[in-house]
Formats: structure tokens, C-alpha cells, sequence
């Protein structure tokens, strides 16, 4: 199992993601991967970590659909491609209804097939073997209307590579099919070795769909974490963002991680964060996260019991573990629980 540290993106406050990444480099760590929400730009931080590091992928985890066109996409990943020699790895993601029609002002309908035809269209334009020409559902090469002066193109830059790792964001069964189906790799949040068996069966069902052209898929789930030696103040530290995922982003309808959470078994406490997130009593949401919540879904306690979980996510068939973190010291501790479990 690979580790890759991620270093999610910026929070109200810029801060430079180099040193962090460049830490990561010298300890072997596989990858590095930036985020976006409704703030940063995705793109532009891989940008400027490829510049400043020499060996380790770099990778976005996620970039969201709606903010670019496919083809744009496809281009981002072609330049920090080039620039990077070949280190880049692009992670997609649909967002979510109230980003996507609140901040792009793109209609978050039928996200299977809007994924499905994004994938294809980046892919065509990577692998530059034709002009692009593509008729979808939600997406039209060459527009449908307009001027009629559209004509299909290809890329005036030859790629690095005929084809760059394209991984997806999912949670629910059906996206986690599709992704199983057509991406190289597969980033779920909130994965649980205790719960790995939720995935199966739409995992399987992609996996019979695959093309044996894209290889194998590299199942790289994203972690919290936090390592030290009270393990009651690093379950505190995860409780919060466990309550605002769980109980905040989103609707009480729409909240893909809600549903995870209970789908694994943890309906009733899920229903409690809930209802005190929306009710704006965020201290309350967060002490309704039960200490096994936190055990099974993050990365707490020493570097010992850490190292332990680590061998966990491994022997559920993990190949690619990105732990979440923009601490120094974290990173440090993360390589070694690495070298003590043996995962690497």
C-alpha cells in the first residue's frame, strides 16, 4: 500500500503548501494531492507544488466538474503534466448541488452520466488520436446551436503522455460502480476497514464492466488523522470535522456523507449530528460523534496504534492510502507508521 498525503486546500487563510509537499518528498511518500471547495484553485496549487518538487505525484484531489468544461480539464492536466515530467494524477469530482448550481451555476442533474461523458471527453483529448468530437446528453462537441462555426479540434500541444491517471470521487453505489468501470483510481471519503464491505458489490459490478486496457483500479480512499499520545485529544481533534461532514454539508436530503455513515451501521447517531448541525449547535454535533465513529473512519492515537490501522486499511485491499493533513510534524509521524506496519 502506497501513502500520499494530502493537503486538502486553503482555508480563509493562504498558506504555502511547498514545504509540506517537499517534506513528503524526502520521506518517499508515493503523492501529494490539493483540493478545492469555494475558494482556492485546485489546479493552480498542483501548479506551483510541481514546480517546487522534483520526484513525488502530484495529484488533485479533487478537482470539481462543474468549475470547467471538459476539455479545459484536459488541458490544466496536460500542462501540469508537462511541467511536473510526467507526475501528474487528475482527481474529478460532481461537488455537490449546493456548490455546483450555488457557486458554477451548473445544474447538478444525472451526475452518473455527466461523469461518464467528462471522463470520455478528457480522455479523448489526451490521447489526441483525432480531432474531439462528442455528442452526449449534457455535452456537445461542437456546441449544439450557437453560430454553427464549431468545428471539432485537437489539442495544438502534444501530451507528455497519451493518457493521464484519471481517479473519481464517490461515495454512493451506483457513482462507485461507474468509477470501478471507467477511472483508474477510486477516492472515496469517510472509507472504514470495518466497513469496506458496503463498497463491494458495486466495486464488483464496475469491475465486470472494466476495460482490461485500464489495469487495475487503484483504490486510494482519503483519511483523517491525528497522531499523539492522548488518544482522547485526537479523537476530539476529528469529532468536529466528523460533525460537519456528517452533520452539515449538504441538506438533511442530500448529504452523500450522512448516507455513507449510515449505511454502516450508524443511522441513529447520524440522525443526532445531523439535527444539531442544521440546528447550528456545532459543539453539540461534534460530542455526539461516539469514540468508535472516530476509530473506524480516522487516523487517531500513537504512532503505534496508527501503524496498526494502517495494516487494517491494507488488508482490505487499499493500494493507495491519502491521509489528510497540513501539519509538519503529522507527516513525519504518518512515514513513520508507514515503516512500523510495514505497509510500504
Amino acid at each position: 500500500m502506497r501513502i500520499g498525503i494530502h493537503l486538502r486546500h486553503w482555508e480563509g487563510t493562504p498558506h504555502d503548501l511547498v514545504p509540506l509537499a517537499r517534506e513528503a518528498e524526502t520521506l518517499a511518500v508515493d503523492s501529494v494531492w490539493m483540493s478545492e471547495t469555494w475558494g482556492s484553485d485546485a489546479m493552480v496549487l498542483a501548479t506551483w507544488v510541481a514546480a517546487h518538487t522534483e520526484r513525488i505525484d502530484v495529484g488533485l484531489g479533487v478537482a470539481q466538474m462543474p468549475a470547467r468544461t471538459p476539455a479545459n480539464a484536459a488541458m490544466g492536466a496536460i500542462t501540469i503534466d508537462h511541467l511536473s515530467g510526467g507526475r501528474f494524477r487528475l482527481g474529478l469530482g460532481t461537488s455537490g448541488p449546493q456548490v455546483a448550481e450555488g457557486w458554477h451555476g451548473t445544474v447538478f442533474d444525472q451526475p452518473l452520466v455527466r461523469t461518464r461523458e467528462y471522463v470520455d471527453i478528457v480522455r479523448a483529448v489526451v490521447a489526441r488520436e483525432a480531432p474531439v468530437a462528442y455528442d452526449g446528453r449534457h455535452y456537445h462537441l461542437p456546441a449544439v446551436g450557437g453560430t454553427g462555426l464549431g468545428k471539432p479540434l485537437k489539442t495544438n500541444v502534444r501530451p507528455l503522455r497519451s493518457s493521464i491517471p484519471i481517479y473519481l470521487a464517490s461515495m454512493g453505489p451506483r457513482n462507485v460502480a461507474l468509477t470501478a468501470e471507467i477511472a483508474d483510481g477510486w477516492m472515496p471519503l469517510l472509507y472504514s476497514p470495518e466497513h469496506a464491505h458496503v463498497f463491494a458489490a458495486a466495486l464488483r459490478e464496475g469491475a465486470e464492466a472494466r476495460d482490461p486496457a485500464l489495469g487495475p483500479l487503484d483504490v486510494a480512499p482519503m483519511a483523517w488523522v491525528s497522531i499523539g499520545e492522548n488518544l482522547d485529544a485526537c479523537r476530539d481533534a476529528i469529532r468536529t470535522l466528523m460533525a460537519l461532514y456528517v452533520g452539515a454539508f449538504g441538506t438533511k436530503a442530500t448529504n452523500f456523507y450522512h448516507a455513507l455513515v449510515a449505511r454502516c451501521g450508524y443511522e441513529s447517531e447520524a440522525a443526532r449530528i445531523q439535527e444539531l448541525a442544521l440546528a447550528g449547535k456545532r459543539a453539540e454535533a461534534a460530542a455526539a460523534v461516539p469514540d468508535r465513529l472516530v476509530d473506524e473512519f480516522a487516523l487517531v492515537g500513537t504512532v503505534a496504534r496508527v501503524a496498526d490501522r494502517l495494516r487494517a486499511y491494507r488488508d482490505t485491499g487499499v493500494t493507495t492510502l491519502l491521509v489528510q493533513t497540513t501539519d509538519l510534524h503529522t507527516i513525519r509521524a504518518v512515514a513513520e507508521a508507514a515503516e512500523l506496519g510495514g505497509v510500504t
